[in-house]
């Protein structure tokens, strides 16, 4: 049987090295802050308690991500740490709002957003009846970070910080990642016992597992190695967070390609968390999808397209070269091939948009809705100002601008400007069968 699993993350640190008024754990990560993206990779281990330690920018910390993962999370807290005091500290803040919790406790970090949920569950599975274990890994530079020491027969023995390693210890590639699983009620009086013995005066988390070192408990402790050294990258400055981003970028393109989404050049495609791509669709190099977009099966991105938030392509849609689509939904069979922008929009099955088509969705206050009837050909150039309407078989001569409030007819083709009406249009023949082979 499982046991109650608490997860605490901290994310008070100031972030000084990244040089911007964001909040560190708050910099964005494919659709995502820091903060957001460790979360998400521990809510399918369905925690009964999530803490998140908080200081620097808190109100600005504690809103985005009860926005972005408030959901994930029934028992979401906020604590303030107040003055940092190391992570011994911030942990002994997080454990006093857990109160009276008995189960795993998992310390996770907001600037670490490429843990996953395979590490994090084979470092609760393989603590056992341990106090802790502890996640190492072996990054191709070591440099600043804590050294795993063992014995020889390469038994965990204890972590030395890189500042206090000696020149031996610094030969060492194996190091402290930081992510642990606690046992509550060993985790408790090792927190008490912390004192700040070093040169910053600060409580070190590393100290509460050389506690149970001293107790003479090292052999207890099992260690495991992450599967991937990326898992455990930590942000620090822009240039990490652009290194994280081509890892996480990665990962999702992977996932898409294993799903049958046919990505022509995933060195150029950006492809946000939160994306839904059919099978057999192709996505074109320079594509941009952000997170909320759902692209059904058959349909072809790009090259150089955009969708934005709230887009959906159903299938066998098109968006092709310099298309921006923003909060639209393109009918199936429908096509916006060249240079045009499409936002608030409604777009019938089989319509077609020509080349640098507009719809004018803002007015300056309030943002508008087009509705484009299917098979409906709107001409290259046509504006179309938010509220309007074009009907079934309809059409627009090519600069045509149909002024807001316009409803064109079904089958009614508009020109000029403003648009008027022209006449009717005469039924489009439907295609010929192709003979089959």
């Amino acid at each position: 049987m499982s046991r109650p699993l608490a997860v605490i993350c901290l994310a008070a640190g100031l972030g000084k090295r990244t040089k911007v008024s964001l909040p560190k754990v708050l910099l964005p990560l494919c659709g995502r802050t820091l903060a957001a993206s460790s979360l998400h990779a521990v809510a399918p281990l369905q925690p009964s308690r999530v803490v998140v330690v908080v200081h620097h920018q808190k109100e600005k910390v504690q809103q985005a991500l009860q926005a972005e993962v408030g959901n994930l999370f029934p028992q979401l807290q906020f604590v303030d740490q107040g003055a940092p005091k190391g992570t011994g500290h911030a942990v002994q803040v997080a454990m006093a709002a857990l109160g009276e919790f008995r189960g795993d406790v998992v310390v996770t970090y907001g600037d670490c957003p490429l843990i996953t949920t395979a590490t994090l569950q084979a470092l609760i599975e393989v603590r056992g009846n341990s106090p802790c274990s502890v996640l190492t890994a072996y990054p191709d530079d070591p440099t600043g970070l804590g050294r795993i020491l063992r014995d020889a027969e390469g038994r965990f023995t204890g972590i030395r910080e890189h500042k206090d390693c000696s020149e031996q210890e610094l030969a060492i590639d194996e190091i402290n990642a930081g992510f642990y699983c606690f046992d509550s009620e060993a985790l408790r009086p090792a927190l008490t016992g912390l004192k700040p013995n070093n040169a910053q005066g600060e409580l070190y988390l590393t100290d509460a597992v050389a506690s149970f070192v001293g107790a003479g408990r090292a052999s207890d402790l099992p260690t495991l190695e992450a599967a991937e050294a990326s898992e455990i990258t930590g942000v620090n400055s822009l240039a990490d967070l652009a290194i994280a981003r081509q890892w996480m970028q990665e990962r999702i393109l992977l996932e898409h390609l294993g799903n049958g989404v046919l990505i022509v050049d995933p060195a150029s495609t950006w492809i946000e968390h939160g994306v839904q791509i059919g099978a057999d669709s192709r996505i074109l190099p320079c594509t941009v999808i952000g997170t909320g977009c759902v692209v059904g099966r058959h349909c072809e991105v790009g090259p150089f397209a955009h969708l934005r938030a709230g887009t959906v392509l159903e299938d066998g849609a098109e968006i092709g070269n310099f298309v921006e689509a923003k909060k639209t939904r393109m009918g199936a069979g429908a096509k916006a091939k060249h240079l045009t922008y499409l936002g608030d929009a409604v777009v019938g099955p089989k319509a077609n948009i020509g080349a640098g088509t507009i719809t004018a969705n803002y007015d300056g206050v309030h943002k508008h809705e087009t509705r484009i009837g299917a098979r409906a050909f709107i001409g290259s150039g046509s504006v179309l100002v938010a509220p309007s309407q074009v009907g079934d078989d309809a059409m627009t001569g090519a600069g045509a601008i149909v002024t807001r409030g316009t409803t064109i007819g079904a089958a009614e083709v508009w020109v000029g400007v403003p648009a008027k009406k022209l006449k009717q249009r005469e039924p489009v023949p439907p295609k010929p069968a192709k003979d089959k082979p």
